[in-house]
C-alpha cells in the first residue's frame, strides 16, 4: 500500500513539475512577443488556407550552436562520424551576445545546441546567463560527460531545461552507440545536478533524460523509465532515432515499429513513416544559427547547405525578410519532398 501511495505521489509531483515548467516558459512572454506569436500563427494558417507565402512576424524559437566539437563518436552524428562538411569551431561569447540582442525581442525559447557538445565551449555559462537576462527560456542538450564538474555552475547559470542523452542503463548498452562514452560519468553528473538543485532550493533546470531507442538498447526502454526517475529526472523521453542512410536499412534500427521513424516499402527498402506535406511550420516559427553566424532554415540542415545568410555580415531581420528566404519557403510550398533533409524530417504540419 505504501509503495502504491509513493508511486502516486511521485507521479503527481512529476506532472506538477511539468506544469510549473510550462508557466516558466510562459513567463518569457510580454506584450510584444505575444503579438509576434499571434502574427506567426496567423500568417502560417493563412498560408495553409490560401497557399501564399508571407512571413508576418519573426521566429519565436531559435537554436544557436555553441560549438561543433564533441568528445564522443556516435555513429549517426555528423560530428561523431566526421561527415560535418562546414567549418568547425566555437562561438565567441560577444558574437553570441550581439545575436541575442538582435533576436531577444521575439524569441521565447532558445536551444543552445545544434551540432557538437555545448559544454565544450568555455563560454557556455556566460551565454546562458546573458540569454536569461534577456527574458528568454534557455535549454541545452548534452551527452553529460562534463556535468560532474560543472553541475553547480549549470544550476547557478539559470538554465531552464537540461536534456541529457542516456541511451542505456548500463555501460554495454550505452556505449554501443555513445562511442567513447562513460555511463557512470554521465549518471554521476546527473546526480550532481539534482544535488545542487536541492542544495540551492531551485527547480531549474527542468531535467530531461533522453533515451534514443535503437536495436542495441530497445530491450531497456521500459527499464530506463524507472531508472531515469530514480536518478532524479523531471521527465524521461523515448526518442526515435534518425539515420542518414536509411533507405537500405541500418543495423541500429529498432525492431519495435512504434519507436522507428521508418517503415518497409514495396521494394524491400525503407521509407520515412512521416508524410512529407508541402508545408512546414518551422519556416515560420524557428531559426537555426551556426557557431560562425550562418542562418539555416532548420535543424535537419546539418551542414547548412541551404544558407539564408550570415549574421557576421547582415542583421537577422534582413536575412529573415530576404528574397533568399522567401524563395526557399516557396520551394517548400511546391515540392518539399525534393529536399533530402525534409524526407528525413518528423515535422508533419
Amino acid at each position: 500500500m505504501d509503495k502504491v501511495k509513493g508511486f502516486k505521489q511521485r507521479y503527481i509531483m512529476r506532472r506538477w513539475n511539468r506544469i510549473l515548467d510550462f508557466f516558466v516558459l510562459a513567463g518569457s512572454l510580454n506584450f510584444h512577443k505575444l503579438i509576434n506569436l499571434f502574427k506567426v500563427g496567423l500568417s502560417y494558417f493563412s498560408f495553409i488556407l490560401f497557399r501564399t507565402v508571407k512571413h508576418n512576424g519573426l521566429p519565436v524559437a531559435a537554436s544557436i550552436e555553441p560549438t561543433t566539437s564533441c568528445n564522443l563518436r556516435c555513429p549517426e552524428c555528423p560530428t561523431g562520424k566526421g561527415t560535418l562538411l562546414r567549418a568547425k569551431g566555437n562561438m565567441d561569447v560577444q558574437f553570441f551576445q550581439s545575436i541575442t540582442d538582435q533576436i531577444s525581442s521575439h524569441i521565447l525559447y532558445l536551444t543552445l545546441y545544434f551540432q557538437g557538445e555545448p559544454f565544450l565551449n568555455p563560454g557556455i555559462f556566460e551565454m546562458i546567463t546573458y540569454a536569461r537576462s534577456r527574458k528568454i527560456y534557455v535549454a541545452t542538450s548534452t551527452n553529460g560527460h562534463y556535468l560532474d564538474k560543472t553541475a553547480e555552475a549549470t544550476v547557478r547559470s539559470g538554465l531552464n531545461r537540461l536534456i541529457v542523452s542516456l541511451d542505456g542503463i548500463d555501460q554495454e548498452a550505452y556505449s554501443s552507440y555513445r562511442k567513447g562514452g562513460d555511463f557512470n560519468k554521465v549518471t554521476d553528473g546527473v546526480r550532481q545536478v539534482v544535488k545542487w538543485k536541492k542544495k540551492l532550493h531551485v527547480r531549474h533546470p527542468y531535467l530531461v533524460i533522453q533515451f534514443l531507442v535503437l536495436s542495441s538498447n530497445e530491450h531497456q526502454k521500459e527499464a530506463i523509465m524507472k531508472y531515469g526517475y530514480e536518478l532524479g529526472a523531471d521527465e524521461v523521453q523515448l526518442k526515435k532515432a534518425q539515420f542518414s542512410n536509411y533507405k537500405s536499412g541500418n543495423a541500429l534500427m529498432p525492431s519495435d515499429k512504434k519507436y522507428s521513424r521508418y517503415r518497409n516499402n514495396t521494394a524491400g527498402g525503407f521509407i520515412s513513416s512521416f508524410k512529407v506535406a508541402n508545408r512546414c511550420f518551422r519556416m515560420w516559427s524557428s531559426t537555426v544559427i551556426t557557431w560562425d553566424g550562418i542562418v539555416a532554415p532548420c535543424c535537419f540542415d546539418k551542414n547548412a547547405d541551404h544558407r539564408m545568410g550570415n549574421l557576421a555580415e547582415e542583421d537577422f531581420n534582413s536575412i529573415w525578410e530576404s528574397s533568399r528566404f522567401k524563395s526557399f519557403s516557396s520551394s517548400i510550398r511546391h515540392y518539399r519532398s525534393s529536399f533530402e533533409m525534409c524526407c528525413n524530417c518528423t515535422q508533419r504540419w
